[in-house]
């Protein structure tokens, strides 16, 4: 789809980019801000409206100039990613020219400094020499990420623009005069703002799963957090959070002498009301419904992050396989958990996986170290195996090794695993890292 992208290239980001907008939508509708600075729209409306886009792109830069006396550069093409790359030349790139007009551009402007970087010690400076790489082999040796730039360098963004709906002010704030100190006071101020703020959302047809809640104190200094919920936040689930924040902020020492002198709610991520859920943890009141309020308020005591899940992910490593994630996130891996990771371990996974590898000491039956050759070949069977403290035991069976090579085009690594069986019941799995062998995990 043809598109339009404006640019600002002095833009200052702590300006509001509102008044550029504004200039914008006199002319055309569906504009969508990319970030202050940068904005976009469909060339399909204001082409035909105006005559043409050349005709269209000299009415936008010239509306902007007089409205706001700011300069833009407009950039047009096929698909949203070629226009803003236009937009840095001031051209519009005719219908079928997309893959000559991309050809040339340096990969710096993937936007993707780690992947640029690997690009360039292969030789790949350009998205037509990054292009002509096989797409399956781009993705078994760089990733999902990659294959989405891929596609980008070969001008397959076909995303238009999303028009722009002004959103309603659903901020309610208070100053509080005078100033909260005491949390008893505080929760009464709490209520009050939360209940103003649940019947703003219900004017609006809206409910919403997370809740920002700032405070300024008396020394002017402002405090912010974020609250999480598995469901639409009730009126009462929005008071708790609201308390328990300033239960924090003032119990344990979360803003300076002074007190707050202003606190005001914004409610984040907005739903319709009609598609509101409950949540997976069942009616209120329910165990699970108290055993999770309970531990959203331990996080406003100790912090969002002071409280975790275990999230499955992706990774050759047993630490990479899972990830710990702050209660009430959404719990997306990094890495997909299905796809295959040459060098993971074998099933079944570790029962205990140890968050320091303690090394270890293992050696064959004539007492000599045991080491994996270039090949990943053992040098002998492992006779024994002692530990840190000096506990020695002996091996009755093993297993590998298996090799794990990762990072090749970047940071080699290579090393190898190991599973044995001791004398004393113990089942271990055993890595082989720059000479140095440790305990990696445990098995019942």
């Amino acid at each position: 789809m043809r598109s339009f992208v404006l640019r600002c290239p002095e833009w200052d980001p702590a300006e509001s980019f509102d008044p550029v907008v504004v200039a914008v939508e006199s002319l055309a509708a569906g504009v969508e801000i990319i970030r202050p600075g940068l904005l976009a729209l469909a060339a399909s409306g204001v082409s035909a409206y105006y005559g043409g886009e050349e005709v269209a792109a000299e009415r936008l830069v010239d509306v902007v100039a007089e409205q706001c006396e700011v300069d833009v550069v407009v950039g047009v093409a096929d698909g949203l990613f070629v226009a803003y790359l236009a937009a840095h030349e001031g051209r519009i790139v005719p219908s079928g020219a997309t893959a000559e007009f991309l050809s040339g551009i340096d990969v710096s402007r993937l936007g993707r400094p780690e992947l640029v970087g690997i690009l360039r010690k292969l030789g790949v400076n350009t998205f037509g020499e990054f292009t002509a790489l096989p797409r399956a082999a781009v993705a078994d040796r760089f990733g999902a990420d990659a294959v989405f730039a891929h596609r980008l360098a070969a001008g397959e963004d076909t995303r238009p623009p999303v028009a722009r709906t002004p959103p309603p002010d659903l901020t309610v704030s208070i100053e509080c005069d005078p100033p909260l100190e005491r949390v008893d006071v505080a929760a009464f101020t709490a209520r009050a703002l939360a209940v103003q703020l649940h019947r703003l959302l219900d004017v609006h047809g809206l409910a919403c799963d997370r809740l920002i809640i700032d405070a300024t104190t008396g020394g002017g200094v402002l405090v912010s957090r974020t609250w999480r919920h598995d469901g639409a936040l009730s009126a009462a689930a929005v008071t708790d959070r609201v308390r328990w924040q300033l239960d924090g902020w003032l119990t344990n020492g979360g803003v300076a002498d002074g007190g707050i002198v202003a606190l005001r709610l914004t409610p984040d991520g907005l739903m319709s009301r009609h598609d509101a859920h409950p949540g997976l943890w069942g009616a209120v009141g329910s165990a699970e419904a108290r055993a999770a309020r309970a531990l959203v308020h331990v996080q406003g005591l100790l912090g969002h992050d002071a409280v975790v899940t275990a999230v499955e992910d992706g990774g050759r490593g047993l630490a990479e396989r899972r990830r710990l994630v702050p209660w009430g996130e959404p719990p997306v891996p990094v890495g997909s958990p299905e796809r295959p990771w040459p060098g993971a371990p074998p099933d079944p996974e570790p029962a205990l996986i140890t968050d320091r590898p303690s090394p270890v000491r293992v050696v064959d039956s004539r007492g000599g170290p045991v080491t994996v050759s270039g090949r990943y070949v053992l040098s002998a069977a492992p006779a024994k195996v002692t530990d840190e403290r000096g506990r020695a035991s002996e091996v009755v069976a093993w297993a590998g090794p298996w090799p794990v090579e990762e990072h090749w085009w970047e940071a080699p690594r290579r090393f190898a695993r190991l599973q044995v069986r001791l004398d004393d019941s113990r089942a271990l799995l055993l890595i082989l890292d720059g000479g140095q062998w440790f305990v990696e995990g445990s098995y019942d």
